[in-house]
């Protein structure tokens, strides 16, 4: 699994002009399920995002996690971070899974981070999507889980 993980001190979600999906400080995370992807992955990766150490204690160093901080999460699927451009101009998504194992996946991780995480928001599966966002920081960390390294 991929994802790209934004420190934001506002998020939200936008289908049809109506916000479905929305979060004050916290994470916005854009995940993406990769072919031969399984629940370890997702597991592994929510994981490490829940504990991944971003935020800024009190002496301004970047030592607390979104749990320390009770921050949110907005988790957004996005089939594109599987994007291959070795062979080209136009990307290449065959790197990204199956629509229906990649919504399987997504659905997943959303129901795991929501027992592991007080506040979840989504966006909607293969949606049209507008994502508003602040970067705070700005901080962008970049993850993925390997499936060969579960």
């Amino acid at each position: 699994m991929i994802s790209v993980l934004q420190r934001v001190s506002q998020a939200q979600v936008r289908v049809g002009g109506e916000v479905i999906g929305e979060i004050g400080a916290g994470l916005l995370v854009l995940l993406c399920a990769e072919r031969g992807d399984a629940d370890a992955q997702a597991d592994k990766l929510l994981a490490k995002i829940l504990k991944l150490r971003i935020f800024s204690d009190d002496a301004g160093k970047m030592n607390r996690s979104v749990q320390d901080m009770n921050g949110g999460l907005l988790v957004v699927s996005q089939f594109t971070l599987a994007a291959d451009v070795s062979g080209g101009n136009r990307p290449s998504f065959t790197g990204a899974a199956a629509p229906d194992e990649g919504r399987r996946l997504y659905d997943y991780f959303v129901a795991q981070a929501r027992l592991a995480h007080p506040q979840v928001e989504t966006g909607q599966f293969a949606a049209d999507m507008q994502v508003h966002l602040v970067n705070d920081g700005p901080v962008t960390i970049p993850l993925r889980m390997d499936p060969l390294s579960i």
